[in-house]
């Protein structure tokens, strides 16, 4: 007897059913609320400004602008997944600016030299944050304060006393120019590219490798991390000079994109990236999110920062709205996160 049917027709699930309970799986994913709210604003501003918003010129504004601050939010969301903060982001990108330009615009080396020395004050100030972090318990948020000002008057005494000013020019090669500065059609920075193939790094860390597992776990319950055999110091202090790095190759970036490097650069990038990863779904009190998130919230953020100029809203708007949308991303971050965990009780019962 054939019994490969026997099984009541109710008690298998429809097509529809199907698209129901992954769409109701969808809805309850971190980055759900931020894709609605990118979805919304490229909507909004592709209505009010029309085919100048949706040309090339349109896309590449704010692209470039996404992939900067891209580049520093990816680590910044990682280090809020994992309950700290990083603001010293915003000196560490003038002082590898400015370290390149002195290195190899002011003194002549090669530019190597200038790049590898730029990279490296990134990850000293990141090793730093990490080590006082654990020594000391002080909470991150103001360590981080103290070395972001202690970075920037170092940067600040060693420009004016070895360039006699608080600005230093470089005139890149080809090579440089084409690999980290250069315009693509005239309008797409290569840094866009580079911020690809960090999303590409990001994501496996932190949702392939078993360093993920370690970054949610820290989040969750630094404690119980570290009572399960996760290494907590070592994580954080990686962490920290990761984000280092990043805001680091941010700076290196800049001095070959605008072909100068500024003292003052680089201090937008503090309250940006961490409002790009609020909008992105990551929670404040850690141990939620996603690079996905983030890189929705990236694009949110910069879409709005760049859009209202293509419209007939005044320019000094753009901040209301952005302040509007990171408190309505927080609300809906909660939302999102009570659905998700009351989706998961249901499916322990």
């Amino acid at each position: 007897m054939n019994t490969t049917n026997s099984l009541p027709v109710s008690s298998v699930p429809s097509g529809g059913e199907n698209i129901k309970a992954t769409i109701g799986q969808l809805s309850r994913r971190p980055e759900a609320g931020s894709l609605l709210g990118l979805i919304a604003v490229f909507v909004f501003f592709a209505m009010i400004g029309g085919s100048v918003f949706l040309s090339s010129a349109g896309y590449a504004s704010w692209l470039n602008i996404a992939a900067e601050i891209g580049l520093v939010a990816l680590p910044v969301g990682l280090l809020m997944i994992a309950g700290e903060m990083d603001l010293s982001i915003g000196a560490i990108i003038p002082a590898a600016s400015l370290t390149v330009a002195i290195i190899s615009g002011h003194y002549g080396l090669p530019e190597s030299v200038g790049i590898s020395a730029g990279l490296g004050v990134g990850l000293l100030v990141g090793f730093f944050n990490g080590f006082i972090v654990n020594r000391t318990g002080v909470p991150s948020l103001i360590v981080t304060i103290g070395s972001m000002f202690g970075v920037m008057g170092l940067t600040l005494g060693f420009t004016v006393l070895i360039a006699g000013s608080t600005g230093v020019s470089l005139v890149p090669s080809p090579t440089a120019k084409a690999v980290l500065g250069e315009f693509i059609g005239g309008m797409f920075q290569v840094t866009i590219f580079w911020w690809v193939l960090f999303v590409a790094g990001f994501f496996y860390l932190l949702h392939i490798s078993p360093v993920g597992n370690w970054i949610f776990a820290l989040g969750g319950d630094k404690v119980s991390a570290r009572n399960a055999g996760i290494p907590t110091e070592r994580l954080t202090v990686g962490l920290y000079m990761l984000s280092g790095f990043s805001a680091a190759f941010v700076g290196v970036s800049q001095v070959f994109v605008y072909q100068s490097a500024q003292v003052l650069a680089g201090q937008s990038f503090i309250f940006n990236s961490i409002m790009c990863v609020v909008i992105g779904g990551v929670l404040l009190t850690g141990g939620a999110g996603s690079v996905v998130g983030v890189v929705f919230g990236t694009l949110t953020f910069a879409i709005v920062n760049q859009g209202v100029y293509f419209t007939g809203i005044d320019p000094n708007l753009g901040s209301v709205i952005i302040g509007a949308l990171l408190l309505l991303a927080v609300m809906m971050n909660d939302k999102f996160r009570i659905l998700a965990m009351s989706y998961a009780a249901k499916k322990k019962r």
